[in-house]
């Protein structure tokens, strides 16, 4: 029997890494977590046992450590070009690197009107995202977010949907409008000299802002203004990936107890969950 290897790869996946930048008496964390994948020369290892072109994992998650200490980079992307950097500089085996880092958003606690030196508050889930796929040749990096809860009381509807024999919602003219955004967009020419955070934090602002102001007919409606909003103001920001996930908010019948429910009493369901993905990209416009 002809068999081949189609295709392999391997790294250190969820290296957990907390890192704390002493400024004086005022220190600033980043949380991140970081998973690498490599491509390239390692088909011997699989078909032969020979060991010789394979960097340990545990030597990638050393390198994790050791490179966030030497480069306590402010933003991920900046950490993500380091790390993609050395990998394929000093392993001539591997031709292709890929990483992925989240990070955990720690905000300061606030006592009286003053932030705290040295004590620090996170909210929910929401995570900072960056992917980079890197080569010799190419990079292509994306930043994103995770996990952006968004929730709206008036401005929402779903009305005019399609019914066939077993639609049983109603057509609502007003609805709770609650949803988890992930948003990942890729730039049109990455440069490890961009100002990455301020447009993270700019991206996230344009998107919590255009959720909370434009009228929402469907899912799908709310996504495109998203995305387009994004590319409006980011010339920098080539396409956007979003994904939006809802968590169904019904209102309660309050009937049996005599009682009205004039859109005041939710019951929210976290499970099923409608979900909605759409990608925007800049049109070049002619050649």
């Amino acid at each position: 029997m002809n068999i081949k290897l189609a295709h392999n790869d391997y790294g250190e996946s969820r290296v957990r890494l907390l890192r704390v930048m002493h400024r004086g008496g005022l220190h600033e964390v980043k949380d991140l977590t970081v998973s690498t994948r490599f491509e390239g020369a390692f088909d011997a290892a699989h078909t032969a046992g020979d060991n010789r072109t394979i960097l340990p994992a545990d030597t990638i998650k050393n390198t994790v450590y050791v490179l966030a200490r030497q480069y306590p980079a402010e933003a991920i992307e900046e950490f993500a070009f380091h790390l993609s950097e050395h990998f394929l500089t000093y392993n001539p085996q591997v031709s292709r690197v890929a990483l992925q880092i989240s990070e955990r958003p720690w905000s300061r606690v606030t006592i009286g009107d003053k932030g705290h030196n040295s004590a620090f508050i996170a909210s929910a889930n929401e995570k900072r995202a960056a992917h980079i796929h890197a080569t010799r040749e190419k990079l292509v990096l994306e930043s994103g977010i995770e996990d952006l809860l968004l929730l709206k009381t008036s401005g929402a509807s779903f009305e005019n949907f399609l019914r066939d024999p077993y639609t049983t919602l109603e057509s609502r003219s007003q609805i709770i409008f609650s949803a988890a955004l992930d948003a990942n967009w890729s730039y049109e020419f990455p440069e490890p000299e961009m100002p990455f955070s301020t447009m993270w934090h700019g991206v996230r602002k344009t998107l919590v802002e255009t959720f909370a102001a434009r009228e929402s007919k469907s899912p799908q409606h709310a996504l495109y203004a998203l995305g387009h909003a994004v590319l409006d103001n980011f010339e920098a920001i080539a396409e956007i990936r979003l994904a939006l996930s809802e968590n169904s908010c019904e209102p309660v019948n309050l009937k049996p107890f005599a009682m009205d429910n004039d859109n005041e009493v939710f019951a929210p369901a976290s499970e099923p969950r409608a979900t909605v993905s759409a990608t925007l990209r800049r049109n070049p416009g002619p050649v």
